[in-house]
């Protein structure tokens, strides 16, 4: 029989299966890591049969004696709704009547080795609040959207040619309620903001300050707070922690209608071992590798997915388009993709195993992130996919056919690292450092690149971004002013993480609210006067965003000027018509004597003035318009005069 005689002849046979049923055809599919809508049979779904209401569970655990549904439905007892197993790819199903919304439930599995073991639903739509462990049956099918405007558009929405800035956040530490509140609500010892409450907040806040879309850590379902989201055991259910699914959507929405991107962090590197969760699910390595040499993170005491199982490929790619088809999600930034990419990442020699060539690539997860980049991006048009990648991985962002991973855009973290280590140097001495700033710009065009300052930047000792910066008091402030404007000059998609835009004092931690208090006083507010400034100007001109791929949307006026720290480039719009000339002074030495050089006779519109009040500058009256003249000056044929304040940033239209 043909290949499309059998598919004709599998549609017919699935028109005679009920739609809440685990066909031959849906078994296939997932055995082949093609049923990219698994999640719609797998897990728990409410549903009426024959009159009767009740749920429909389906599980994967294809090395189980036998599995039995448990809840408070029938007390916990195993004996009570044995499943059925549907076939050889392993899926056990059963339909149990009487089983209403919110009710708490497991999968009990006897393992070959006699033991009994509670796991909860790795489909869950919703978990049971920490420290509990179950799931809880409840009904997705009919969440509330009023976003079609915003989707619509998303379908023709283009990330190279589009401004993206960033704001990544931590929902239980950006801002927090009095924990004296109603027992009943979610996260109410912790004070959390639940859902929609966030939504509100976030969205005025958002909209103030000009960022383009919201980065969420820590969404899918986690045990564990400390973790902050990186320790997954529920892949398909909003956290808990801030309310239910329906509140979740409406966050979505909410942010959607105010015409802001949402993008999740994702983390199909690796999970925890915790025993209600994936590790050993039915008594043996089920989603990860067998062999602990590549099953497991020696560092992280964690389990690594089996990326050569086609169920397992299946699940994570399912979990993606979940996200971004069910919940509208715009994109997910994709967490330690190095540590999946090299078998020995993170290991000493005897720790791995190397691949069938010799090498230390891991080749079934190259192949999984070719997949599951071109389905996710192929049915998905304006959505992102966003890779944390930390080496020097070719074509990360190449497509496909070509070679490449797939992924829309990869952090630089490259750049971070150079851009953090010069900031720390005492002004004195980085003139010694000066192309550490200029390094990425050689490189900028190889990967489409999102530049970052994240949680990671700020944690563990780090310091926060302000006192990172040498000297004391004005000094730390004027500095990270100067990196901030460099960085929103560069070539690159921005991204800041939540605090560093009023220069938090505090490293952070996910146990208590960013410290907002500081914006009553002047240095703070000043800094977040800036950063709003900064990102309105990068949102509202062309030219810091639709050439940001191409060489012809950048270029140095000066970046040799070691001995002044001195840097002056320009960004091109791709009409050419509303350009911007930016100069960077990182040192506190005033150079009344500054000339620069530029491309045009034209006159040059000073757009933002790092002097002025507002951002705790002398405020010294300049003209607001510089005409160049025939003078030559950085190997430009014109140039004019700007006397230059300590750690002065001055950004021209023209």
């Amino acid at each position: 029989m043909g290949k499309k005689k059998k598919e004709e002849t599998a549609a017919k046979v699935e028109k005679t299966v009920k739609p809440y049923e685990i066909s031959d055809w849906d078994q296939y599919l997932f055995g082949a890591g093609t049923h990219y809508e698994i999640y719609k049979k797998m897990g728990a779904h409410k549903v009426n049969v024959d009159g009767v209401d009740g749920a429909y569970f389906a599980v994967w655990a294809p090395h189980a004696v036998s599995v039995s549904v448990i809840g408070e439905f029938n007390g916990w007892d195993y004996k009570k709704n044995p499943m059925v197993r549907l076939g050889e790819g392993g899926i056990h199903a059963l339909f149990v009547p009487g089983v209403k919304e919110g009710d708490l439930y497991k999968f009990s599995i006897e393992t070959k080795y006699g033991t009994r073991m509670d796991k909860s639903d790795p489909f869950a739509n919703y978990a049971e609040l920490r420290p509990g462990t179950a799931s809880r049956v409840t009904d997705i099918t009919n969440l509330k959207w009023s976003d079609s405007a915003w989707m619509t558009a998303r379908k023709t929405w283009d990330n190279k040619v589009s401004p993206v800035s960033v704001y990544e956040v931590h929902i239980g530490s950006w801002k927090k309620h009095p924990v004296e509140r109603d027992e009943n609500t979610p996260g109410t010892e912790k004070g959390f903001y639940n859902y929609r409450e966030f939504a509100v907040a976030i969205t005025e806040y958002v909209k103030k300050m000009g960022y383009t879309h919201v980065e969420l850590m820590g969404i899918a379902e986690h045990p564990f707070d400390g973790s902050w989201g990186y320790q997954v055991t529920g892949y398909y259910a909003p956290t808990s922690r801030y309310g239910t699914p329906e509140d979740f959507a409406y966050m979505i929405n909410y942010l959607h209608r105010h015409k802001i991107g949402v993008i999740l962090d994702w983390v199909p590197a690796h999970f925890p071992r915790d025993a209600h969760g994936l590790a050993d699910f039915d008594g043996t390595p089920t989603f990860e590798y067998a062999d602990p040499r590549k099953g497991e993170h020696p560092d992280w005491g964690t389990k690594i997915f089996d990326y050569g199982k086609t169920e397992v490929k299946n699940f994570l790619i399912g979990n993606a388009l979940f996200w971004m088809e069910h919940y509208h999600v715009d994109g997910l930034r994709v967490d330690a993709v190095a540590s999946m990419l090299y078998l020995d990442y993170g290991k000493q020699d005897g720790q791995w195993v190397a691949n069938q060539y010799g090498g230390n690539q891991n080749l079934e997860a190259i192949e999984f992130f070719r997949h599951l980049n071109s389905v996710v991006l192929g049915r998905n048009p304006g959505c992102m996919m966003i890779a944390e990648e930390s080496t020097a991985w070719p074509m990360v962002t190449g497509k496909p056919e070509d070679g490449g991973l797939g992924f829309s855009m990869k952090w630089n973290m490259g750049w971070m690292h150079d851009f953090t280590e010069y900031m720390k140097l005492d002004p004195l001495f980085r003139k010694n450092a000066h192309y550490m700033m200029t390094f990425a710009s050689s490189y900028a065009y190889s990967e489409n690149y999102i530049l970052v300052l994240s949680h990671d930047e700020v944690v563990h000792l780090k310091c926060s971004m302000l006192n990172k910066m040498p000297g004391l008091g004005f000094d730390k402030f004027a500095n990270l002013k100067v990196g901030y404007a460099f960085m929103m000059g560069h070539p690159g998609k921005k991204l800041l993480f939540m605090g560093q835009e009023f220069a938090q004092l505090r490293e952070w931690s996910e146990e208590r609210e960013l410290d907002w208090y500081l914006l009553a006083e002047d240095e703070h507010q000043q800094m977040q006067n800036w950063v709003e400034d900064l990102l309105h100007l990068y949102k509202k001109n062309k030219a810091m965003y639709e050439l940001d791929n191409q060489p012809e949307g950048f270029g140095w006026i000066n970046a040799d000027d070691t001995f002044r720290s001195i840097y002056s480039f320009v960004r091109h719009s791709k009409d050419n018509k509303k350009n911007l000339l930016f100069v960077c002074n990182f040192t506190p030495m005033e150079r009344p004597d500054y000339r620069v050089g530029v491309p045009r006779r034209k006159k040059y519109k000073l757009v933002m003035n790092s002097d002025d009040l507002k951002y705790g500058g002398k405020g010294e009256e300049r003209p607001l318009e510089y005409k160049a003249e025939k003078q030559e000056c950085d190997g430009q044929k014109f140039s004019f005069a700007y006397p230059l304040p300590p750690y002065g940033v001055a950004i021209f239209e023209f």
